[in-house]
């Protein structure tokens, strides 16, 4: 009988099939015969630890997510601990933004996944909503912890600026998929709002610090996500 890590590493290497397939066809065009071929791997093995094409979708969604989350906490690998405010919320925001063939092809099958949620109930109940209300919790509890130490902008409700992060980031990824901005245009928009959201770290501005620095000049301390 295999070990335990041997079936997750299975079904994590049929996830990761099933991304590329819908990357490279559109997530309509999956199907657990391809997902077999690229995995390479029989159409049994497939069926062995997914059952059905739902189960399978819903497997591959959460892999993604589980995959998003660890590439955050990368970016605020080697940072203080706890890592600064700041960096905890621009690590998410400058992770979400697909700007690297990891984060487009997140980007691209996650937006997928959110047309097909519309129409399919059991996928927006199970894994798709769900998913979206975890992220929207942790940075409202990242903000909400920052706020207690009045590093946050006056006026600043948690749970709206979660929502409002999630929803930013959606736009400017979509926008940098479709071709209709830059990822320097994008970042510019993120360091603005993050000037509005963190006025005490606004004076370290865009045109001295590249992105990935700007994390560590925060000067209020969270536990990381």
């Amino acid at each position: 009988m295999p070990r335990t890590a041997d079936h997750a590493a299975r079904r994590a290497q049929i996830a990761d099939a099933l991304v590329r397939v819908a990357a490279r066809d559109g997530l309509h065009a999956v199907t657990m015969r391809s997902v077999a071929a690229a995995a390479d791997v029989s159409l049994r093995l497939v069926q062995y630890y997914f059952e059905s094409k739902e189960q399978l979708l819903i497997g591959a969604l959460q892999h993604l997510e589980q995959q998003s989350h660890q590439r955050w906490a990368q970016r605020l690998a080697g940072l203080p601990e706890p890592p600064p405010a700041r960096a905890v919320i621009e690590a998410f925001l400058f992770e979400a933004l697909p700007t690297d063939d990891a984060s487009r092809v997140f980007h691209l099958v996650g937006t997928s996944y959110a047309v097909l949620a519309m129409t399919d109930p059991q996928l927006a109940e199970q894994p798709f909503i769900s998913g979206v209300d975890r992220l929207e919790q942790r940075l409202n509890d990242a903000l909400t912890r920052t706020d207690t130490q009045k590093s946050l902008a006056a006026g600043v409700d948690p749970a709206l600026e979660a929502t409002r992060l999630v929803a930013l980031t959606n736009g400017l990824g979509t926008s940098l998929l479709a071709g209709q901005r830059t990822p320097d245009e994008a970042h510019a928009v993120l360091r603005y709002h993050l000037d509005q959201l963190f006025p005490e770290t606004a004076k370290f501005t865009a045109d001295t610090r590249p992105p990935q620095t700007l994390a560590t000049t925060a000067a209020t301390n969270i536990p990381p996500p």
